[in-house]
């Protein structure tokens, strides 16, 4: 049976009596008599904690603990009123005064272990505050059905404690279905998530079963909760009160039996504030909450991180890696880390990749990183490596990876630039019956071979017009201005030309 705590024999009095202890209440215990006996013990076992006895002074000591921290494992050590402020010098987990009584070390062992195999599960890790209350909420919330709200950057590992609330729970082994709002338009966001009966809508060749209906009796992981339109919050809304919705053409109720857990990088408070999303939804969706703190809030996780990361890609892409010098980690520490942990993530799967059999220094760290920009490749590059070899593997892997997510990341900037552009100053009169001239001016440089002295464009408002009748109004007028010319109406209008086609299909304008 594999040892989930390692217990070295500095204190024979303490560490006898608690490994009998542990092997009463059902914990697995080895027993180690020297650093290289505690070496191979986690090597062999893999276990959770290790328990440092006594002679913390001793530079095995120190040895072994670094070994231990390297390889994910808690310490805890146990020290005599003299030699407070030891331990600290190579960073233990959690630090205990002696005498401790028997029963009192095992109820910690197992804590520490329970929250060291749930950092494994999940693969939230860390050391520093924010991080173990993130696990205590997440050791919390887990037993019961109520809907969590967990609010974070982007990057920061908010899908990874959605599943490990799931796989913590009653529900375990049950559906986790994580659907991403921000990714869906409008139109297709309601049958996603609720489904559609056969001919509800063009296209509707045959009944669909929404995510609601396949995260039955499990959980569904709403991620970008903030980005969902006005309408879809209304349905969620009825879904979180009743546990009821129906399908998208469908006169029958669907009853489910679902845990919501949502997430967001936005501040919903604000939203709500200003009136983007419904106060009801946020207060029905916020009555468990979790933060995760940013990447550089936590810079003490950061070697444990990176640590990880080298393990993982190392074994993942066959490559010897000997690692990142001081210096280098030390920048590595002092950067500001925009895309948090995700970004940290894809700068050393770069690295094992790219310069395998390199330790990388501080000059190899790409100084967008420094400045928080988004490079992720790491300065050194052997070119020579990649001559007289076929075109795929790990490398070809990685960039095709990272030219998809520019891809998206560029999709996303297109969307934004052709939403239409509100920045429209309303001048309203008090006499309807004489309408005002508003001038409308480019909002954006035109271009300089297309400049040209063109009459100021105006819109015809009065008292009572809404919103559509102004824009249709200032449509027209921009429209006629430009002789039809649908470019520079856009440009004038500070939308895009799909936006505008849209626009003049829908008020009917030829």
């Amino acid at each position: 049976m594999p040892a989930r705590v390692v217990i070295t024999l500095a204190d024979l009095e303490t560490a006898v009596p608690l490994d009998r202890a542990l092997d009463a209440a059902g914990i697995e215990s080895a027993v180690v008599a020297s650093a290289d006996e505690g070496r191979d013990a986690i090597r062999r076992h893999h276990p959770s904690l290790l328990v440092l006895t006594g002679a913390v002074h001793e530079p095995s000591a120190a040895q072994l603990a670094t070994y231990a921290r390297d390889h994910e494992v808690a310490i805890l050590a146990l020290l005599e009123p003299t030699d407070s402020g030891r331990a600290a010098s190579f960073a233990v987990t959690e630090v205990q005064t002696k005498p401790v009584a028997t029963d009192e070390l095992v109820a910690t062992a197992r804590r520490m272990v329970d929250r060291r195999e749930l950092q494994r599960r999940t693969g939230i890790f860390g050391e520093s505050a924010a991080i173990q209350e993130v696990l205590v909420k997440i050791e919390q919330m887990a037993p019961v059905s109520s809907t969590v709200l967990i609010q974070g950057e982007s990057g920061t590992g908010k899908e990874l404690v959605a599943k490990g609330i799931h796989d913590l729970s009653p529900r375990r082994g049950r559906p986790f279905i994580a659907v991403n709002c921000a990714a869906l338009p409008e139109t297709l966001l309601e049958s996603e998530l609720f489904g559609h009966e056969k001919g509800a809508f063009t296209g509707a060749a045959e009944r669909r079963l929404g995510r609601f209906e396949l995260a039955d009796t499990g959980t569904i992981f709403l991620d970008e909760i903030g980005e969902i339109p006005s309408s879809v919050q209304v349905k969620l809304l009825r879904v979180l009160e009743t546990r009821s919705f129906f399908r998208v053409g469908g006169v029958q109720p669907i009853k489910v039996d679902v845990r919501v857990v949502a997430a967001t990088n936005r501040a919903l408070k604000d939203r709500v504030a200003v009136g983007e999303f419904r106060d009801d939804l946020f207060y029905r969706l916020n009555v468990l909450s979790i933060y995760l703190p940013p990447l550089r809030q936590r810079r003490e996780d950061i070697p444990l991180l990176v640590k990880r990361f080298v393990r993982e890609f190392a074994a993942q892409h066959e490559r010897t890696f000997p690692g990142i010098s001081a210096e280098a980690m030390q920048r590595l520490m002092q950067a500001p880390w925009p895309g948090n942990v995700r970004q940290l993530r894809n700068l050393i799967e770069s690295m094992v990749v790219l310069a395998p059999r390199n330790e990388i220094r501080a000059s190899d760290i790409p100084a967008d990183v420094m400045e928080g920009g988004g490079t992720l490749l790491p300065m050194r590059i052997a070119p020579p490596e990649f001559r007289g070899r076929p075109i795929g593997g790990p490398e070809f892997e990685f960039i095709l990876r990272s030219l998809m997510e520019l891809r998206s990341q560029l999709e996303a900037l297109r969307r934004r630039i052709d939403e239409p552009r509100n920045d429209v100053q309303v001048i309203e009169v008090s006499n309807p019956a004489a309408p005002i001239a508003l001038p409308v001016a480019p909002l954006g440089p035109t271009p300089a071979e297309e400049l040209e002295t063109v009459p100021a464009p105006v819109v015809l408002y009065h008292s009572g017009m809404t919103m559509a009748e102004i824009e249709r109004a200032a449509i027209e007028v921009v429209l006629k201005e430009y002789a039809g010319n649908r470019r520079k109406a856009a440009q004038v209008l500070g939308i895009g030309e799909r936006t505008l086609y849209r626009k003049l299909k829908e008020y009917g304008l030829g």
